[in-house]
């Protein structure tokens, strides 16, 4: 394999070693622990916004507070994990200590009486994310070359996406078993739910446990970097500042489940969409992977953001349920042209010895953000206390135009982030 004689050509005998289709181990390991572990998730977080509300009786601003909080405290995790994958030199049990963490939160959503308990849960799960998500990508980027980093975390994400339609499906089933085409959610059917997930995401950790390995030689010896921005490429820091401005406008997907119901589409329906978006998104992934190996990161991120612009300027404007379909399918599209391509990009322009930094830092920019950008739409939504919301398509609005901001400052302002990053 050609890999332009960067210093990543070199891989650990175990984790390095080709598998189908040439990808390596952990590349493999990694993609089947996320694809149980989304099979487990998704059977619950897509029907989380629909139990809070239909169930514990919670608005749009609870809503808002407890996706946003969550993701905001635990990016601090984030950040520390990857900082200390670094430092150790180690990236496999931090990740397994995350998926670990989060497997053991998801049982108590089965005892959850109030939208406080469903925000103490929603801690632990998306902290054990904050802890195992930069050392897995990590991971993913020290076993393999660069001429095939696209490849691997496309690969990656479409398993991880596989397992969300698995687990979409999986709770479609149960809905359509227990209460048909009912459009409010029973208490009895979300815990069924949450008890049937626990299977795939206990398997999930016991295969990373036994299948993979850690990458040596890769960064061993090499000056440890610090909690901080020092000492990153000037492309890194602006890339992380408009990563930041997109995502204040990348509310959580609970509301996007929140509009399909408020136009009049069934729990059952809302579950068809959200199949729909992970299809798309599986299907996807993998081929813009490997064009961004061959056209450049930047031009395939900057198509996904303008997508996402125009889904979100339809999701404003939808008035009927297929129209809610439809752009499900095209939200999917969005997710699959960047989410891998973005953690491409980083390694691409990133050192190997502050990667774990680096995904860190990004997450935790991510999960900062995430805090206002639901907590804003919420109210931008529904309003809080004498404040009176926009309406419905407010949140969408606000996010399309940022959306557009960001993948115009991508063309006009990072036209360097093609070239290759000096040595050391």
């Amino acid at each position: 394999m050609d890999n332009k004689g960067s210093s990543d050509s070199t891989h650990g005998p175990a984790a390095g070693s080709p598998g189908w289709g040439g990808l390596p181990r952990n590349v493999w390991v990694l993609g089947v622990t996320s694809f149980l572990t989304d099979i487990s998730s998704e059977m619950i977080v897509n029907l989380l916004p629909l139990f809070l509300a239909n169930v514990l009786g919670a608005g749009t601003a609870v809503v808002g507070l407890i996706e946003g909080l969550a993701e905001s405290t635990a990016s601090l995790f984030k950040v520390f994990s990857g900082w200390l994958s670094d430092k150790l030199g180690r990236r496999k049990w931090l990740t397994v200590a995350g998926y670990g963490l989060s497997t053991l939160a998801k049982p108590f959503l089965y005892l959850a009486g109030s939208w406080s308990w469903v925000l103490g849960v929603r801690f632990a799960d998306r902290v054990g994310k904050g802890i195992r998500t930069a050392p897995r990508d990590a991971l993913i980027a020290d076993s393999t070359g660069e001429d095939r980093r696209g490849l691997s975390f496309g690969f990656h994400r479409a398993m991880d996406t596989a397992g969300a339609f698995c687990g979409v499906l999986i709770a479609a089933g149960v809905v359509w078993r227990m209460q048909a085409s009912g459009s409010i959610l029973q208490r009895a059917t979300f815990q069924t739910v949450v008890l049937l997930s626990i299977v795939p995401a206990a398997l999930a950790v016991l295969v990373l446990v036994v299948g993979a390995r850690e990458v040596p030689g890769r960064i061993d010896g090499v000056k440890r970097p610090s909690l901080t921005l020092k000492g990153f490429d000037a492309r890194f820091r602006g890339f992380l500042l408009i990563v930041v401005l997109f995502t204040l406008g990348n509310s959580s997907d609970a509301f996007l489940v929140l509009r399909a119901q408020e136009r009049g589409l069934s729990v059952l329906a809302v579950m068809g969409a959200l199949l729909a978006l992970n299809l798309t998104y599986t299907l996807v992934s993998g081929p813009a992977g490997v064009l961004s190996d061959r056209i450049g990161r930047r031009r395939v991120i900057v198509g996904g953001w303008l997508l996402y612009g125009i889904v979100y300027l339809g999701f404003a404007f939808a008035g009927t349920g297929w129209q809610v379909w439809l752009l499900y399918a095209f939200y999917g599209v969005y997710y699959g042209v960047t989410e891998g391509v973005v953690r491409a990009l980083v390694a691409d322009i990133v050192s190997p010895e502050r990667r774990g930094t680096a995904y860190g830092l990004l997450n935790a920019a991510v999960g900062a953000t995430a805090f206002p950008a639901s907590l804003l739409a919420g109210v931008l939504w529904q309003g809080a206390g004498a404040w009176k919301g926009f309406g419905p398509s407010a949140p969408f609005l606000f996010g399309a135009g940022l959306a557009l901001m960001a993948a115009l400052l991508m063309m006009v302002w990072l036209p360097r982030l093609e070239e290759r990053p000096e040595a050391g």
